[in-house]
């Protein structure tokens, strides 16, 4: 790299730097696996369960090749029914079956960007367009059913009626219904101010409840549909408040929903205020609504991030919803008709995360890190509480815990240090993977390293957890790396990941760990499965930064390593972990000696701008727009002095782009080395996986390059 010109990595130029073999480096002596071999394993996700009988449906994702998978008890032998047979870069979401398990329902294609466009990372000359389809459980031709294009990162969401003869979504200022026969095109079914979301059909089919967001404040309707048409629409107790994620009683005659309190003009903004909440319930033949329970106005009675996928309406009237009142993320049961006091029904030291509710409405699985805070596994409990009891344990990961309709088989995503996600069916405690969701044949699992859970403290007091990579039978003192998540409410766990991004990102720290790099991946504060306390610390993100003391522990940890050279650590991170990244090339270049920094934010005070309607209203607007620079690395471009490379689409809808290119500017001028790669069309979270192997070959040659030859192995 030149030390004050600039490469830009053109896409040409970044093939070639790719063929270029890792092997060549400076005392590299063997290569155990390459990159696309550890990053060939089929990623599972979506997985759902029809209402009635034994029939699932999940997707996987094989090399970029998207594809909707269905499997019937009581083998449960997985079936392939779509055929999208190339790395198109169009995601599958939404994945949902009918109640009789006969057709699988999915979105095909992004959400929309600011311009209403779906991504098109193949530069295709037709735009591509986000759509809903069907198709049959036995497989055949996917029927298009309509147009989908919402407009928010995971909005997709579509639901169908109880008879299994609609569809309904949520997109473009309407709730949108077409009949899942696909025999006649989606039509809008509400056309009223403001953006519904969260549409729910009634147990008997007649109603559907939805939100609708008018900005300061959010209503609850309750639209009655006969033959697909919109007859009456009622309100649910209207207020100046948000009324949220509506859940039906099994009967029909009550609807449960969250609320929070509508907008309040001119609040200090530098200041952690909690969001105070509370559950209502209403009678749907009045519309009236009343309180049952209301958190308190701490910081930890803040409304959890993903509360929406906790909150369930169980059998006997018992509401299950989830509170972090005590710290930890727990789930909590209160009778819906009554109120009074709630139930904790899983108490300890950890906190819950995938919640599903059993067919019977009677009990709760989850995914849980108790007893093991650095993994994930399964419990059930009795909505009406008792002791909650493992249904897995041991070195392994569990999510996604989905029961059959019929109650009689338990299913779940699971991996472990050494393979990744794959489809398991739980019986007695033990793990059965499905026949057919087997691995490739030439995946690496006997040449990955087993991490090993590292506990460090920070400079101010916290604690924090990481996993640490080693090679094997390194000689001397090699180069390290700190990887740090995105998020930032994400925990890397000791094993493959539950989320396709960081699977990726787990499997490059396999990747350079074979290489000769020692890897730490350190779960700083501001993550979750480590308490309330943790997630919310003071003066962190744009108040301050005080995360980055966490990153910076893990640094210091690593030079206290006998087979680490503390002259030669690196780090690397997506999203928020390239904010993080650039802040310790900006602030500690004596310590960062290069990084990797994909889309990252670089300047919190983008979002202070004087034209939004809201922000100026606040009396420390000015204040807040300038501690929220002095948090950013821009602040500190003096004094970063390392080298770095920068990786983004330039239709990234987290992470605008211009943060990168005013980043490459601002280091222009202050002659820092850089290399820049752009992927033209490409969004936040990569669409195409070649992308994500040229990147990471990228990355790879790029540390190798700046933090000098690796050891001998």
């Amino acid at each position: 790299m030149q030390s004050l010109a600039v490469r830009l990595l053109t896409l040409s130029a970044l093939a070639a730097l790719c063929a270029v073999p890792v092997a060549s480096a400076q005392s590299f002596t063997r290569q155990p696996f390459t990159i696309d071999q550890v990053m060939s394993a089929p990623y599972p996700s979506e997985l759902t369960a029809s209402a009635h009988g034994a029939t699932i449906a999940w997707t996987a994702d094989s090399e970029g090749r998207r594809n909707v998978w269905v499997a019937q008890g009581p083998d449960f032998t997985p079936r392939q029914v779509t055929h999208y047979d190339t790395d198109s870069g169009q995601p599958i979401a939404s994945v949902r079956l009918t109640p009789d398990g006969s057709t699988v329902l999915y979105a095909r294609g992004t959400e929309t960007n600011d311009a209403e466009l779906s991504a098109n990372p193949t530069i295709e000359p037709e735009q591509p367009v986000q759509q809903v389809w069907a198709v049959a459980a036995t497989g055949g031709e996917p029927k298009l059913l309509g147009e989908l294009g919402c407009g928010d990162e995971d909005c997709e969401d579509i639901q169908i009626s109880p008879d299994g003869r609609y569809a309904v979504w949520a997109a473009r200022h309407h709730l949108w219904i077409a009949e899942i026969t696909g025999t006649v095109e989606a039509r809008a079914l509400t056309d009223e101010r403001g953006e519904p979301a969260t549409p729910r059909w009634s147990p008997q089919g007649d109603r559907i409840a939805y939100s609708i967001d008018r900005g300061d404040h959010t209503l609850l309707a309750v639209a009655t549909v006969q033959d697909g048409k919109v007859v009456k629409t009622d309100y649910v107790a209207p207020s100046v408040d948000r009324y949220i994620d509506p859940r039906w009683s099994p009967d029909g005659r009550h609807l449960a929903f969250l609320r929070t309190a509508g907008e309040e003009n001119k609040q200090p903004i530098i200041p952690l205020r909690p969001t105070p909440w509370s559950i209502w319930v209403a009678d749907t033949s009045t519309m009236d609504a009343h309180e049952i329970w209301h958190s308190g106005t701490t910081m930890r009675d803040t409304l959890p991030e993903f509360a929406d996928s906790s909150f369930f309406y169980a059998a006997d009237d018992r509401i299950i919803f989830d509170s972090e009142q005590d710290n930890w993320g727990h789930l909590y049961s209160i009778d819906a008709l009554r109120g009074g006091k709630a139930t904790l029904l899983t108490p300890g030291a950890f906190e819950i995360e995938d919640v599903a509710l059993s067919p019977d409405g009677k009990s709760v699985i989850y995914s849980s890190n108790q007893n093991d805070i650095d993994r994930r596994h399964l419990w059930r409990v009795d909505v009406a509480g008792g002791t909650p009891r493992p249904l897995t344990q041991g070195e392994t990961i569990e999510w996604s815990p989905t029961l059959t309709g019929d109650g009689s088989a338990l299913l779940c995503f699971g991996s472990t240090a050494t393979t990744p996600a794959m489809l398991y069916r739980i019986e007695n405690g033990k793990r059965i993977l499905l026949s057919g969701a087997e691995l490739p044949k030439d995946f690496p699992s006997d040449k990955l390293i087993t991490p090993k859970q590292v506990i460090f403290p920070s400079a101010d007091g916290f604690t924090i957890h990481g996993q640490l990579f080693v090679p094997r039978d390194q000689k001397g003192r090699g180069p390290a790396l700190i990887f740090v998540h995105g998020g930032p409410m994400r925990q890397m766990m000791l094993g493959f990941p539950n989320m396709g991004y960081y699977t990726n990102s787990y499997e490059m720290n396999e990747y350079l760990v074979s290489l000769g790099f020692t890897v730490l991946s350190v779960n700083y504060r501001l993550g979750i499965m480590y308490g309330n306390d943790f997630r919310h610390p003071a003066n962190a993100k744009w108040r301050g930064s005080s995360e980055y003391k966490d990153v910076l522990a893990g640094a210091r940890y690593l030079q206290t390593l006998p087979n680490v050279d503390p002259q030669r650590i690196g780090i690397w991170g997506g999203s928020y972990g390239g904010l993080l990244t650039a802040l310790a090339l900006a602030r500690n270049s004596d310590v960062f000696k290069a990084g990797v920094d994909y889309h990252g934010v670089h300047d919190w005070s983008i979002i202070f701008q004087e034209d939004d309607p809201l922000a100026p209203k606040a009396p420390d607007f000015l204040a807040a727009r300038k501690l929220a620079w002095e948090s950013s690395p821009d602040a500190s471009i003096a004094t970063w002095k390392s080298p770095v490379l920068l990786i983004q689409g330039d239709d990234d809808r987290n992470v605008p782009f211009n943060q990168m290119v005013d980043l490459v500017q601002r280091l222009r001028a202050a002659h820092v080395p850089f290399d820049q790669i752009v992927y033209p069309d490409e969004i936040h979270g990569f669409l195409l996986h070649r992308h994500w192997v040229e990147s990471y070959k990228a990355e790879a040659k790029f540390f190798i390059q700046q933090l000098g030859p690796v050891s001998a192995q």
